[in-house]
């Protein structure tokens, strides 16, 4: 069995649009999947990364077959709100189908969670309530989640990076709920649809805590607006303590005043799941149709 990363050929997918992603470099100076490509590079030293974004016009389609030339697929965050039906999400989803179709393995944070859930027959949704941002608290596992993989690592009770206004409402067939919270109670799963596997989280392991505090900022209005913050000002207040744990995570006073521990300011913990996925592409046997 090849040992994870080393001689691998990666697919990093975009779920965003062009315009997404001028934002987000105007703000952290990378893409989603430009950072995903960074984090993985780290981790998968060896490996060999491409990146497609399949939600643009004029993209050229994937088939099955495309796909399967890789040995796993990233599918990265965004604001893509999967339950509109318009152009780019469309081809987002039929790339996800195609991904599914060709049996290689899949893992994806947020809309990428959001997007394999809406290709295998799922349902997404607007948060009723409100936003989920800056840190999802308390994740537990679910009964199935005990001992899966995915959470190998992970204790008890655990904080991660979150920034989402949708969530899943309903698995499709062949899931497996593996977490969740008091906000959002679908924050992990495993899809099981055709012949391929997909890992998800609604949070963020690949990201900085900086670049967390960056989309805070990006998102000051509506998280007034939410009612998750009086003013401006708060939003800047939490924005600058992220920026201050992204440059002191082993600080005490820090993690105090976020409210964390090290599951959530140390960046190897942090990855916990991107970490599990990767060590368990090898043994994600490709299922027969």
């Amino acid at each position: 069995m090849r040992r994870a990363g080393v001689n691998m050929t990666i697919l990093i997918a975009e779920s965003g649009t062009s315009e997404d992603r001028a934002e987000r470099r105007d703000d952290v100076g990378k893409s989603s999947g430009e950072t995903y490509a960074a984090t993985l590079r780290q981790l998968m030293p060896g490996a060999r990364f491409d990146i497609v974004r399949p939600s643009d016009e004029g993209a050229s389609a994937m088939s099955a077959q495309d796909v399967a030339a890789y040995d796993a697929i990233f599918i990265t965050g965004s604001p893509m709100h999967v339950y509109n039906d318009t152009p780019p999400v469309r081809r987002q989803i039929e790339f996800m189908q195609a991904v599914f179709a060709s049996g290689t393995p899949s893992f994806g944070s947020c809309a990428g969670l959001q997007v394999a859930v809406a290709a295998a027959g799922g349902k997404v949704r607007r948060m009723p309530e409100r936003l989920e941002a800056g840190i999802s608290r308390g994740l537990v596992r679910t009964a199935a989640g005990e001992g899966h993989p995915l959470l190998e690592g992970r204790p008890a009770v655990w904080d991660a990076p979150a920034l989402h206004g949708d969530e899943v409402e309903h698995l499709p067939e062949n899931a497996t709920l593996l977490a969740g919270n008091r906000i959002t109670p679908i924050q992990a799963a495993e899809i099981r649809h055709d012949r391929g596997i997909f890992w998800g989280v609604q949070y963020h392991p690949e990201l900085a805590i900086g670049e967390i505090a960056a989309a805070l900022r990006r998102e000051c209005d509506a998280l007034v607006d939410a009612g998750l913050a009086e003013g401006q000002s708060d939003v800047g207040d939490m924005a600058d303590r992220l920026d201050r744990l992204h440059r002191e995570p082993d600080r005490r006073s820090c993690q105090w005043l976020l409210g964390v521990d090290d599951e959530f300011a140390d960046e190897t913990k942090r990855r916990t799941e991107l970490l599990n996925f990767i060590a368990a592409i090898p043994s994600l046997d490709r299922r027969e149709g």
